[in-house]
């Protein structure tokens, strides 16, 4: 048994430099299967993305997979990748094993929950309002390089992380805090400011919308005293008020207190974020 992939098609290039393109996964010369890369756009030309892998079924259990899989990042090395990412759903665990096969770890999750009608009421004393036009500019201030911080923390290169957080700031807040679907609000306890939530409406592919956490923080000085639950149910009342019953976010595997924190609000993982260095 001799495996390969050979293109499938030509190299698709978008006008911003990302390049895609698909292969069949071949077992001498016979076609078995597809295998699909590109460069990542959000972290740069230099990371790359195993986007899809499928094995025919009655070819699978036979390391076809691993072997295209491994084929596939020789191709993104060529491109001048560094790193690549996959991501695997929560309920598929082949893709899970495979993944552990090839050498790619846990980088981060997404969860969702489910809302009830009512979110949890705030603690004594504890309020949530609109952030103002001051505290957006104040957070705006030092937003893309502590997002991009956070991912360097998680080893990605430098470059990679600040693209990632100029992109993703850019796309999602072409006009600032004026941006349809964005909220901006603040947790207040005793007249002083203790964290801030901004929660997005966000289209998923099944046509479902739904909220989305981008940023939640509790400030230095305020934490260990329950204020991210907090502005969790914060988080809650304002995706229900804009209409929708369902909450996500996407949060660091080595950030365990959040984890757990999420896991207890009963929020439950849909997909993994796996990356390896190439």
């Amino acid at each position: 048994m001799t495996t390969t992939i050979r293109p499938a098609e030509p190299v698709q290039q978008g006008a911003d430099g990302a390049r895609a393109r698909t292969y069949d996964v071949c077992d001498n010369g016979r076609r078995v299967g597809a295998v699909g890369i590109s460069t990542d756009p959000a972290f740069g030309p230099s990371a790359g993305i195993l986007r899809s892998l499928g094995i025919e079924e009655a070819h699978r259990r036979r390391g076809r997979g691993t072997i295209a899989a491994l084929a596939a990042e020789e191709v993104l090395r060529g491109w001048g990748c560094t790193q690549v990412r996959l991501v695997a759903p929560a309920d598929n665990s082949a893709a899970q094993a495979l993944a552990a096969v090839l050498g790619y770890t846990e980088r981060s999750r997404n969860m969702l929950k489910t809302l009830r009608r009512t979110a949890p009421a705030l603690p004594p004393g504890v309020t949530g309002r609109r952030m103002t036009e001051r505290e957006f500019d104040e957070w705006a201030a030092v937003s893309v390089g502590t997002y991009a911080q956070s991912w360097m923390e998680r080893g990605v290169p430098e470059e990679q992380a600040r693209r990632k957080s100029e992109t993703d700031h850019a796309a999602n807040l072409p006009d600032g805090p004026a941006t349809p679907g964005m909220y901006f609000h603040v947790l207040v306890h005793d007249g002083a400011v203790v964290g801030h939530v901004w929660v997005a409406r966000r289209e998923e592919p099944e046509g479902h919308d739904l909220g989305y956490v981008f940023d939640v923080e509790v400030r230095e000085g305020h934490r260990g005293r329950g204020y991210g639950r907090a502005l969790m149910h914060l988080a809650e009342d304002v995706t229900l008020d804009a209409g929708l019953g369902l909450l996500g976010l996407h949060v660091f595997a080595s950030n365990t207190p959040a984890l757990r924190l999420y896991e207890s609000l009963g929020y439950e993982v849909t997909q993994y974020n796996l990356a390896k260095a190439l």
